[in-house]
């Protein structure tokens, strides 16, 4: 069968993951891996039974009861499952091979995880008459900017974005900001894959990937594996507790969360025909594209920027009144964990050297979370455990979660569809 990707370019796309470009003395690895694990939840809502089906497509992703088996969970903001683990594998040796990765006991998911093709599927194309056929309502309103921790407003806030007048550029300014620039796996049918079909099991709240991980398959160097230390774990879950009415300064406070190098909160909301955006930094831009994970030198840039909060910060106020009128306001909030490199063999220290890899393998960490505004999230948390204590208390413990949020999830959706008209 005839190669779907040259070798040349598989090291190439390598390469260009890595880092480090296939110029001079220095030769892209030839086996890379990419490992994601990220720790989500809600304030509020206590930790749901896995596999939870449509619960799991409304909070993690959109993809119901397949998001446990999808590959590429973990750089959103997930609720369910709560803990999510992405592994990708790129062996130009051998590509689009099976594989599987020896783990640490600890970890509580098997000996091993098989790592495997992703299945091609064909590019849906939509019926007449679906949504992508019909016109889109021009957009209308005003999207209010706002910045910083603070009860109140501070002056010259907010910056104000008219998209009743129609301007594309306006569009594009009210969601531009920082970012940084996807580094994640290209995924096409050479790389192999976890979660699949095949396996998904998923990491129990006492999981650790703390020791070593091996990696196995046809044409895989026997030398691959690393270990993982202490800051390289999953992290814990944030406790993000928001109280107080939308119509006054919200605090937000939480606990510090261990490894984690800064955090970022965002909150949003519609009020009337106007969509108000505020974040913790004390740069005017919406922060879109911090929800995600981020370069080391990049979070330590822009913690120094004010742009993240500092690990050791533990509360931020939202400005006084900035949500009164809006029913669906809530907040999210990212706590950045460590990226790590590992090669084999590492990189001489002259940089003039020479250095041909045999194979490379990155590790992210984050942590995120989600609250709506004007909750008492501490009180919702309580809520679920009285009422199965009491007569007439649902069965079924999601069913008294939501209900313990005060429709919090149902909220939430309204919030999203009317922000951007789906």
């Amino acid at each position: 069968m005839r190669p779907l990707f040259k070798p040349a370019l598989l090291a190439a796309v390598a390469a260009s993951a890595l880092g480090a470009h296939a110029q001079g003395n220095v030769k892209p690895p030839k086996v890379q891996l990419w490992m994601d694990v990220s720790t989500g939840g809600m304030a509020g809502m206590p930790e749901l039974p896995a596999g939870m089906g449509a619960m799991g497509g409304m909070f993690g992703g959109g993809r119901g009861g397949d998001a446990a088996t999808t590959y590429g969970q973990a750089r959103g903001l997930t609720v369910m499952p709560p803990r999510v683990l992405d592994i990708a594998l790129l062996n130009t040796l051998r590509p689009g091979q099976e594989a599987q990765q020896l783990i640490p006991a600890g970890m509580r998911m098997g000996d091993s995880l098989p790592l495997v093709p992703p299945k091609v599927e064909p590019t849906p194309r939509g019926e007449p008459g679906t949504a992508q056929d019909m016109p889109r309502e021009k957009p209308k309103g005003r999207v209010l900017v706002y910045w910083g921790c603070g009860a109140e407003v501070r002056k010259g806030q907010p910056r104000v974005i008219d998209l009743a007048r129609g301007n594309p550029a306006d569009y594009a300014a009210a969601f531009a900001g920082r970012y940084a620039p996807d580094r994640g796996a290209r995924v096409t049918p050479q790389y192999a894959l976890y979660p699949n079909e095949k396996n998904h099991v998923q990491l129990a709240r006492d999981s650790s990937l703390v020791g070593e991980h091996r990696i196995q398959g046809e044409g895989i160097p026997a030398s691959m594996r690393f270990t993982l230390a202490a800051a390289q774990d999953l992290m814990p879950a944030i406790e993000l507790q928001a109280k107080g009415d939308v119509k006054d300064s919200v605090p937000l406070s939480w606990k510090t969360v261990p490894n984690a190098r800064a955090y970022y909160l965002q909150a949003m909301g519609q009020v009337g025909d106007d969509l108000v955006l505020w974040s913790s930094a004390e740069t005017g831009d919406t922060g879109m594209g911090l929800f995600d994970y981020l370069p080391n030198a990049t979070i330590d840039r822009w913690v120094k920027e004010s742009v993240l909060l500092k690990p050791d910060v533990t509360s931020c106020a939202v400005p006084k009144g900035i949500f009164a009128g809006s029913e669906g306001a809530m907040t999210r909030m990212m706590a950045y964990g460590s990226e790590s490199n590992f090669a084999h063999p590492p990189r001489p220290a002259d940089p003039k050297a020479a250095w041909a890899p045999e194979w490379a393998v990155r590790v992210r960490v984050k942590a995120s979370t989600m609250a709506m505004l004007g909750q008492d999230t501490a009180t919702a948390q309580q809520e679920p455990q009285q009422q199965q204590q009491q007569p007439g208390a649902p069965a079924d413990p999601v069913q008294g979660a939501v209900e313990g949020l005060g429709g919090a999830a149902g909220a939430a959706g309204a919030v999203l569809k009317g922000l951007f008209g789906r």
